[in-house]
C-alpha cells in the first residue's frame, strides 16, 4: 500500500552545508561542514529523515583541531559519516591545517577520537567499506578546472595508504569536481560528485562501474541541478548524500540557497531532503525539472516509519515550527550551553564565558570581531530570513575600547553589532556596520542622552529582512531607538565570498593592550523569533 507524506525544506535551514548522513538500523545520523567556527561538525539524529535533533558536535577538543590561525571560511570541510561493525567513521578536511583527516567513535554523540591524519588529496576526502574488507578513500584533487577524483586503500587502524593514488573520475568537464561518494548498489559501484561550483551552475553528475577503480560510464545529463531554473525558489543544488530508508525508498540529502537577492541568502547553504527515482539502474532526483521544492508531497510504495501517513504529516509540519521559530533560552538556568553554541576558531577559557545565576557572564580579551583570533563571541546559526534576536546586557567597561553586545556576523570582514562600549571616557550605545573590511560606527553617549541611571545596563536587539539588519537598543525596557541598519546584501556570502551563513549572539572584548581583559558583560537571556519564510 503506498503512503504519501508531506514535509518542508529545508529540512535544517540556515547555515548547514554538505550533508552527510547514514543509516544505522532505524536510526538516521546527519553531519554537515562549519569551516571556522568551534565545535566543529554538529552531529544530529531522526528516526524520520526530515527531524533532526543536534546530539553533538564532532571535533570538541584542540587536540582534534586548532584552528587558531585559519581565516574566514577556512578551516572544516564537507565531512562524510560512515558506519562499519559498530564504529562510526568522519572523515574531513582542516583546510590549511593538518589537511585530510578521520576520527571515530562507538556512539555518534561522542566523544571522538584524536584525528588518523591520511596522505593524499586536496578536500572532500569520502570513505567506502567494500564487502571484500578494502577500505577506500576518494578524494579531490586538482585546482578548478583540473580537479577530478583520485582514489586508494588505507589501512583502517593507521590511516597508512596500502596502494597509490590514481585518478578514477574527471567529472563533465565542469569546474571543481568535488565531493565524491563511493556506494556499491545491486551489484554497481556508483561515483557520484558534485561539480561547477557552489553557486549557480552547481551539480551532481554520477557514474557506474563493475569496479571501484572503473572506468565509470558517466550518466550524460545531471541527476540534481536547478541551473536552469532562474525563477526556482531553490539554487545551487548539488553536493548530495544518497541513503536507503528502513523500508527501501531512497533519499538524497543535500545542499541549497533559498536566495533573497542577486547574492544569494543572508543564511547561505542549508539541507534539502529529497525522494529519489532509480530509473534504468541511475539514481535521479531533479534534473531543472523543479521536483524539489520548499513544501513536499512524496507518495511512498512503502511506509519507512511505524505510523500512518496523517501522523507523519502532523510530526514533520508541526516539529520544524517548535524546534526553530521560537527560542528562548534563560542562562541563569543553564549549567552547561546546548551543542548548537558555536564560537570562533577556539572555545574560550572557563574564565571567559561562565555560566551563573546573572546568567552569562562573557569577558573579553584584546581581540574584536574584526580580529580573526581568538574573539569572544557565543552565537548560534541565524535560521530565518526575518527575524530578532534579543538580550538584556549589564555592563560596566572602565578603559577605553571595552564593547559588549549582540552581533550579527557572516566572516571577519562582514558583520554588523550593537552594544555598551566606553569610549574617550564615556559610556555609550555604539554600533558597528562591517563590510568589506571597512568600518560604520555610531555612538550616543548615556550621559548626554539624559539617561545616566541607565549607565552599565541595556537591552539590546537586531531585527532581520530580506532587505537590511536593524539595530535597536532600549533603556528602559519599553521604548526601542534604533541605532542604524545594515544592508543584508552585504552580509550575504556570494557578495562577501564566504562559504558560510550569519550566526547572530553575543560578544566582548577589551583593549588592545596585550594582557589588558575586559569588566565581565552579563547576559541575562537570549531570546531568539524567527518568521517562518
Amino acid at each position: 500500500m503506498k503512503t504519501r507524506m508531506k514535509y518542508r525544506n529545508p529540512v535544517l535551514p540556515g547555515f548547514y552545508p554538505d550533508p552527510s548522513a547514514i543509516r544505522v538500523g532505524d536510526d538516521y545520523y546527519l553531519a554537515t561542514s562549519t569551516f571556522e567556527y568551534f565545535p566543529g561538525v554538529p552531529l544530529f539524529h531522526s528516526k524520520d529523515l526530515v527531524s533532526w535533533k543536534q546530539i553533538g558536535n564532532v571535533l570538541t577538543r584542540s587536540s582534534q583541531v586548532d584552528m587558531l590561525s585559519r581565516k574566514s571560511s577556512e578551516g572544516i570541510y564537507a565531512p562524510v559519516l560512515r558506519h562499519h561493525e559498530g564504529v562510526f567513521y568522519l572523515i574531513t578536511t582542516d583546510v590549511y591545517g593538518i589537511g585530510n583527516f578521520y576520527v571515530t567513535a562507538a556512539d555518534p554523540a561522542g566523544p571522538w577520537s584524536d584525528p588518523i591524519r591520511i596522505p593524499y588529496g586536496n578536500i572532500d576526502p569520502s570513505l567506502f567499506f567494500d564487502e571484500d574488507g578494502k577500505v577506500y578513500v576518494s578524494a579531490q584533487s586538482g585546482f578548478g578546472e583540473t580537479s577530478h577524483i583520485i582514489q586508494y586503500e588505507i589501512d583502517i587502524e593507521t590511516g597508512a595508504a596500502l596502494t597509490e593514488p590514481v585518478v578514477v573520475w574527471e567529472g563533465d568537464e565542469g569546474p571543481w569536481v568535488e565531493g565524491p561518494h563511493l556506494y556499491k548498489i545491486n551489484g554497481l559501484y556508483y561515483m557520484m560528485t558534485a561539480s561547477g561550483g557552489t553557486g549557480p551552475q552547481h551539480r551532481e553528475i554520477i557514474g557506474r562501474s563493475e569496479s571501484p577503480y572503473g572506468p565509470f560510464e558517466m550518466l550524460p545529463h545531471p541527476i540534481l541541478t536547478h541551473n536552469r531554473l532562474s525563477d526556482h525558489p531553490i539554487q545551487y543544488t548539488g553536493h548530495v548524500e544518497l541513503i536507503d530508508d528502513s523500508a527501501g525508498n531512497w533519499w538524497a540529502l543535500f545542499l541549497g540557497v533559498r536566495p533573497r537577492n542577486a547574492n544569494g541568502s543572508v543564511l547561505g547553504r542549508e539541507t534539502f531532503l529529497a525522494p529519489v527515482q532509480w530509473v534504468d539502474g541511475w539514481p535521479m532526483i531533479d534534473n531543472n525539472e523543479g521536483h524539489v521544492g520548499l513544501e513536499m508531497e512524496v507518495e511512498l510504495e512503502h511506509a519507512a516509519w511505524d505510523c500512518g501517513a496523517a501522523q507523519v504529516e502532523e510530526s514533520l509540519e508541526s516539529s520544524r515550527v517548535a524546534a526553530d521559530s521560537h527560542v528562548y533560552t534563560d542562562f541563569a538556568s543553564l549549567q552547561l550551553l546546548g551543542p548548537e553554541w558555536l564560537y570562533t576558531r577556539v572555545l574560550p577559557s572557563a574564565d571567559a564565558v561562565r555560566l551563573s545565576e546573572d546568567g552569562l557572564t562573557l569577558i573579553g580579551n584584546r581581540h574584536t570581531l574584526r580580529d580573526g583570533a581568538s574573539n569572544v563571541f557565543v552565537c548560534r546559526r541565524q535560521q530565518h530570513h526575518e527575524m530578532r534576536i534579543e538580550t538584556k546586557l549589564s555592563f560596566a567597561p572602565v578603559s577605553d575600547g571595552e564593547y559588549a553586545g549582540l552581533a550579527a556576523r557572516l566572516s571577519d570582514g562582514a558583520y554588523c553589532a550593537i552594544g555598551l562600549k566606553r569610549r574617550e571616557g564615556a559610556l555609550g550605545i555604539a554600533s558597528a556596520i562591517v563590510r568589506k573590511g571597512e568600518t560604520e560606527e555610531q555612538f550616543v553617549a548615556l550621559e548626554a542622552a539624559g539617561y545616566g541611571d541607565g549607565a552599565g545596563e541595556a537591552q539590546l536587539a537586531i531585527r532581520s529582512n530580506e532587505e537590511e539588519y536593524e539595530l535597536l537598543y532600549s533603556l528602559d525596557g519599553e521604548h526601542w531607538l534604533s541605532a542604524g541598519a545594515a544592508s543584508a546584501d552585504g552580509l550575504t556570502p556570494d557578495s562577501e565570498g564566504a562559504f558560510t551563513g550569519v550566526c547572530v549572539g553575543m560578544f566582548v572584548n577589551g583593549t588592545p593592550e596585550e594582557e589588558n581583559q575586559s569588566a565581565p558583560a552579563h547576559f541575562r537571556y537570549f531570546d531568539y523569533q524567527g518568521t517562518e519564510d
